[in-house]
């Protein structure tokens, strides 16, 4: 399951890392997924809705199993 999981979130990467910022996956557990967000995503004041919007959106479209994506 991680690995499903890291290949979307390696989808996502680039485009958090065209605006200096990165996301690292850290554990999935009971269809939670929990994220570490990094770079200019770690302090913007966007990152929550990033966090939702955009990771959790994808995960959950491309995987029925993912619930949720929490941030570390």
């Amino acid at each position: 399951m991680k690995e499903k999981i890291q290949e979307i979130i390696n989808k996502i990467r680039p485009m958090l890392q065209a605006d200096g910022g990165d996301v690292e996956l850290i554990d999935y557990k009971d269809g939670v997924v929990t994220v570490r967000l990094q770079g200019a995503c770690a302090g913007c004041p966007m990152s929550q809705m990033t966090l939702k919007n955009g990771i959790e959106r994808l995960l959950k479209q491309e995987i029925p199993e993912v619930k949720s994506v929490e941030q570390a």
